[in-house]
C-alpha cells in the first residue's frame, strides 16, 4: 500500500476550535435509527454499559460494533452509538475518575517533560472532526475468513476530538531532536504478570503525522469515557484506529519504529499467502477512499411518494471527499450523488444522496468516492492475510428488492 501524501489540517478556525465552537453537538448527531436489527447477541460489558444496547453488535467484551444503519446518516456519530475496539482490558475505570491528574511524557524533544491533563488544558486547544475506524471494519466480507472480528461496516464512526495540538506540544518543548523519523504513542493498559512487554500497545507512524495530531481529553465536547480512551487519547486523523493510542501516557519521536507486537507483527499488509506476518511488511497507517449506504439496507425496500432516497456517507483518509457516485445496477452505470449536511473538514465524512425512482425489481446498489488528489475507492478489496483495510465498493454494495 502506497501512503497518501501527509498535508496541513484545514481545521484551525475559529468554527471548531476551543470550548466555544459554534457546532453544536445535539443537532450534528444522527437520527434515531429505525433501522437497527434484532437484538445484541451479547451484554454490554460493564466499562461499555452506556452504549445503547439496540445499536451495538457485541462481538466480545473488546469488540462491539454498531450496526449498519443503526447511526442514520449523521455528520457525528454520538458516544452511544460508536463502536468499541480494545487491544488488551482497558485499565481501572479509576483512572477517569480524575482525568486531570492523568500525566503524559513528552520524549524525542530538546526539553522533555511531563504534562497533566490539568497543565494540557491551560494550553491553546483544538478541535478535529475525524473518521475513527478500526483497520479491521469490513473483515468479514473477507471470503477467506482472515482470522479476527468479522467487522462489517460498523467499525466506524465520526466524532469530532478537543485537545493540544501535538505541534504545539513540540515547539514549546524545544523542537523535535535530529533524526527522529517516527512518532511513537504509548498506551496506559496495565500488562497481566508474566506477559512479554512487547504486548503493550504502542504504535508508531511517521513523524510528519504530528501536525495534524492532537492530544485529546474530550470527544463531541464531552471528557472521554473509558471505552474510548479516556482520560486522555492520541488522535492522529487520517489513519485508522490502531493509531489512535488509547489513555495515552507516552509521546516519544524515536529513531525506529516501536518493538511491540501490535507494531511488529500485527496490522501489516500481508499478502495472504504468506505463513506469517512480516516486520518489512506495509503498516497499517493511512485509510484510504472508502463510503457505504446506510439507506436503503439489503433486503425489501418501499418507494415513497417521491421515490427512494439512497444516503450513505463517505470519506477518504487523510484528503477530504470530492465527490461520491452511485449505482443502481451493481456498477456498470453510475449517477453523482449530492453531498449533504455540513462539511467538518477534510478527516470527517461527507454524508451523500440521492433521490431515484425506481420501477419494482431487485437492483444492487454501491458506492464510490473520489477525493480531492483524484484517488478513487477500489472496486475490489487488497487481499491480505489479516483482513486489513477492506474499502472495496463492491464489497459493501447492498442488495434491494422494490416492491
Amino acid at each position: 500500500m502506497t501512503d497518501l501524501p501527509l498535508a496541513r489540517n484545514p481545521l484551525r478556525r475559529s468554527l471548531l476550535t476551543g470550548t466555544g465552537a459554534a457546532i453544536a453537538f445535539g443537532t450534528l448527531g444522527p437520527v434515531r435509527s429505525a433501522f437497527a436489527q434484532g437484538a445484541p447477541a451479547r451484554s454490554l460489558p460493564a466499562y461499555a454499559a452506556f452504549k445503547d444496547a439496540g445499536s451495538m453488535i457485541v462481538h466480545s467484551a473488546n469488540t462491539i460494533e454498531t450496526r449498519r444503519g443503526a447511526a442514520g446518516n449523521g455528520a457525528l456519530t454520538t458516544v452511544n452509538q460508536l463502536y468499541v475496539r480494545n487491544n488488551l482490558t482497558p485499565p481501572s475505570a479509576d483512572i477517569v475518575a480524575k482525568p486531570d491528574d492523568w500525566v503524559v511524557q513528552i520524549e524525542g524533544v530538546r526539553r522533555p517533560k511531563s504534562l497533566t491533563v490539568r497543565e494540557l488544558k491551560a494550553m491553546r486547544t483544538e478541535r478535529v472532526a475525524m473518521v475513527l475506524q478500526c483497520s479491521g471494519n469490513g473483515r468479514g466480507m473477507f471470503p477467506s475468513k482472515p482470522s479476527g472480528t468479522p467487522w462489517q461496516v460498523g467499525a466506524a464512526g465520526c466524532v469530532m476530538w478537543t485537545g493540544v495540538p501535538v505541534r504545539d506540544l513540540v515547539h514549546a518543548t524545544g523542537g523535535v531532536l535530529p533524526g527522529m523519523l517516527f512518532m511513537t504513542g504509548t498506551g496506559g493498559e496495565v500488562l497481566p504478570v508474566g506477559v512479554d512487554a512487547k504486548s503493550r500497545v504502542e504504535r508508531s507512524v511517521p513523524a510528519a503525522a504530528m501536525e495534524d495530531a492532537v492530544l485529546a481529553w474530550e470527544i463531541n465536547g464531552q471528557p472521554i469515557p473509558l471505552a474510548h480512551g479516556g482520560p486522555l487519547r492520541l488522535v492522529v486523523p487520517g489513519f485508522t484506529g490502531v493509531n489512535s493510542v488509547k489513555y495515552v501516557k507516552k509521546l516519544a519521536f524515536t529513531t525506529v519504529e516501536s518493538d511491540s507486537s501490535i507494531q511488529q507483527t500485527d496490522y501489516r499488509m500481508t499478502p495472504s499467502a504468506e505463513a506469517a506476518i512480516r516486520p518489512t511488511d506495509p503498516s497499517v497507517w493511512q485509510m484510504p477512499p472508502k463510503s457505504w449506504i446506510n439507506t436503503p439496507l439489503a433486503g425489501v425496500a418501499k418507494l415513497g411518494a417521491r421515490g427512494l432516497l439512497i444516503q450513505g456517507v463517505a470519506f477518504a483518509g487523510v484528503n477530504a471527499v470530492k465527490q461520491v457516485d452511485v449505482s443502481m445496477d451493481g456498477g456498470a452505470t453510475w449517477q453523482r450523488a449530492a453531498l449533504a449536511g455540513p462539511d467538518l473538514g477534510r478527516f470527517a465524512w461527507r454524508q451523500f444522496e440521492l433521490p431515484v425512482q425506481l420501477p419494482a425489481g431487485q437492483y444492487v446498489l454501491a458506492s464510490r468516492v473520489t477525493d480531492v488528489r483524484g484517488n478513487v475507492q477500489v472496486e475490489n478489496r487488497v487481499e491480505n492475510k489479516a483482513g486489513y483495510l477492506n474499502s472495496s465498493w463492491r464489497d459493501h454494495a447492498v442488495a434491494i428488492t422494490v416492491a
